[in-house]
């Protein structure tokens, strides 16, 4: 069974990916469409959610996307600074 992740105010799992899909130079829908490629189940409209902190994400779409961006867990599940 694949797990939800939850995203907190101290781990926004989804601003992290959003930078790091950025700072690669890589599109919503081109990750979308790498990760369908790799079999992992996911929509452009669940990825603008998860990126917004709306959605839950799942281990296997959270590993996929690890991947695919070619970075870490640590990377992807880095805490902000406090303001």
């Amino acid at each position: 069974m694949d797990s939800k992740i939850k995203q907190t105010k101290t781990i926004p799992i989804g601003q992290n990916i959003r930078n790091l899909r950025q700072a690669k130079g890589i599109g919503q829908t081109e990750l979308v469409r790498l990760l369908q490629l790799k079999g992992i189940d996911i929509t452009r409209e669940s990825l603008v959610k998860i990126e917004r902190g709306v959605q839950h994400i799942y281990a296997s779409q959270l590993k996929g996307i690890r991947d695919v961006l070619k970075t870490t867990y640590d990377e992807l599940l880095k805490e902000t600074e406090e303001q």
